[in-house]
């Protein structure tokens, strides 16, 4: 057991979950290093004193990831290897009240919006000045950038709204102001997210203004990549579109889940569109803009959804060949509107229709791989590994998307983007030799 003695504190926080988190640790990360504190990022080797951790409760999987690094700290704690523990995200938010009872050794729970008392409890200030400013996680050349909180959406099986509340826009301002800090730094490109950006500015600009946000981002200088990632597809704002397909730096990507390809579920699932109308989005995107990839997420095992419901759904996926493709299996998560439906799909079940559409999928994308060979992609490279620098085009997002795979010899800096000649395809993956350096 760790002595204890008089020793300077040191934080880490530890995060779970999706890219949506991860902006929430990093501007807590920039106001706790803004208060002058020793503070990191998923520390390997656990030498911090207090620790946080900014917990996922979207599914079950998610939760139990969540409660077992929980548990592995508050070990820790007990074994005087740790002074503190807190806990904030998702789950903290919804569970709170239990959590509390369950795990008294925490030393404080919060919700997701509760920034300026957590600092407070690690004794930080609150720096209105440091708003729009974020010290980076990922690597330095490119950023999330969170452009609204919350949803209104009325999804059936989606908790988000009841541990990120409403739908609330960033102001385009502040947005901008944010871009132009991350490009000084070196960021090239930008990923924006929030639970759905389709509703950007409806709260505050009182209309659907992405394609505002959108064009005024393109505008500053240094940001080579737009990508926009989690756009809901009843009212989507197809001006933004026009957008995309007339500026150079907005890359031809949509991330889009669909959750399903029958009508009779969407309607259980309360999505405010059918299938017929999901298609003719589908068509209308591809035509305004032309090559455009195309990435959505499904979920197969939802109350009531019965063989023929998966058939229709198998068939809209093997019709519609999205580029990229997820499936989740349904998570019956209490206080949703699903929830009060029985959770009548085997588990066995869910898990054989994820699996038959993985497969579907992956044929797809082997097919539409297999036609990249012989063309050259403008490629941004994140990483070395394996005797490989490992990189993306513009079809593909950080951690989910394909990536492209170039012989360490060929050298190129991480960060920088080249020009890549494909020869081959392996499952997901592309593989190529550099034409053209630094572009």
């Amino acid at each position: 057991m760790k002595t204890k003695g008089v020793r300077t504190n040191k934080i880490n926080i530890v995060t779970l979950g999706c890219s949506k988190n991860l902006v929430d640790s990093e501007v807590l990360f920039t106001q706790l290093k803004g208060n002058g504190m020793n503070v990191t990022h998923e520390s390997k080797k656990d030498d911090a004193n207090i620790v946080v951790i900014n917990t996922c409760g979207f599914i079950d999987n998610a939760k139990e990831e969540s409660i077992n690094t929980i548990l592995r700290y508050t070990d820790a704690k007990e074994a005087g290897i740790v002074d503190k523990v807190y806990v904030t995200g998702c789950l903290s938010h919804r569970y709170k009240d239990e959590l509390e009872v369950e795990m008294p050794t925490v030393d404080a729970w919060f919700g997701t919006n509760e920034l300026p008392r957590m600092l407070k409890t690690l004794r930080a200030d609150y720096k209105h000045e440091l708003v729009g400013e974020r010290l980076l996680t990922t690597p330095a050349h490119f950023a999330y950038l969170k452009i609204a909180e919350g949803c209104d959406r009325p999804c059936s099986f989606c908790a988000i709204p009841l541990m990120r509340g409403g739908h609330v826009s960033r102001s385009m301002d502040e947005l901008v102001t944010e871009a132009k800090s991350l490009a000084r730094r070196g960021t090239k490109e930008l990923i924006l997210i929030a639970q759905d950006l389709t509703y950007y500015g409806l709260d505050i600009y009182k209309k659907r203004n992405l394609a505002d946000l959108v064009n005024r981002l393109a505008d500053v200088e240094g940001i080579d990549w737009i990508r926009l990632q989690y756009a809901y597809p009843s009212g989507f704002p197809m001006d933004v579109l026009d957008v995309m397909r007339e500026r150079e730096n907005v890359c031809n990507y949509l991330d889009m889940p669909l959750q399903t390809g029958s009508t009779e579920m969407l309607k259980l699932m309360r999505r405010g569109i059918t299938r017929e109308r999901t298609e003719e989005l589908v068509q209308s995107i591809r035509e305004r803009v032309p090559g455009i990839t195309l990435r959505t997420t499904l979920i197969v095992g939802h109350p009531g959804e019965t063989e023929a419901m998966f058939d229709e759904t198998y068939n809209f996926v093997e019709r519609m060949r999205f580029d990229r493709l997820g499936v989740f299996t349904y998570s019956h998560e209490d206080q949703t509107h699903s929830y009060s439906m029985a959770d009548d799909v085997p588990d066995d079940v869910k898990q054989e229709r994820a699996d038959e559409l993985m497969e579907l999928q992956q044929g797809i994308s082997s097919e539409l791989n297999q036609e990249k060979v012989g063309n050259t992609y403008k490629v941004l490279f994140d990483r070395k590994e394996g005797g490989y620098f490992i990189g993306r085009t513009e079809a593909d997002s950080p951690e989910v998307d394909n990536e492209v795979l170039v012989p360490a010899q060929q050298y190129v800096r991480l960060g920088d983007f080249a020009h890549v000649n494909i020869d081959r395809t392996e499952e997901f993956d592309l593989y190529g030799n550099i034409v053209q350096p630094t572009v």
